[in-house]
């Protein structure tokens, strides 16, 4: 385990030290649940890769393949229809 040294002003450490007291809990536990939830939670790229391979698994399982695309001429036939 590494610990960590993080200063403050007075007035945020007071606050923190409060807050703390209201859960029961000290600065420090407060600072790693912080850091633990933090280092826990995916990253927006992470989270749009993860979305992205399950809308391809989706289009896949849909039996979508490019070549059932209109063709050009038949694009252009239902947008003067």
């Amino acid at each position: 385990m590494k610990n960590i040294t993080v200063s403050l002003d007075d007035e945020t450490y007071r606050r923190a030290r409060i807050r703390a007291a209201e859960r029961n809990t000290s600065v420090s536990a407060l600072v790693k649940n912080f850091l633990t939830g933090l280092a826990g939670e995916m990253s927006d790229n992470e989270r749009r890769k993860l979305n992205e391979r399950a809308i391809r698994q989706l289009i896949a399982a849909h039996g979508f393949r490019a070549s059932d695309q209109l063709s050009r001429e038949d694009l252009h036939k239902r947008q003067s229809s």
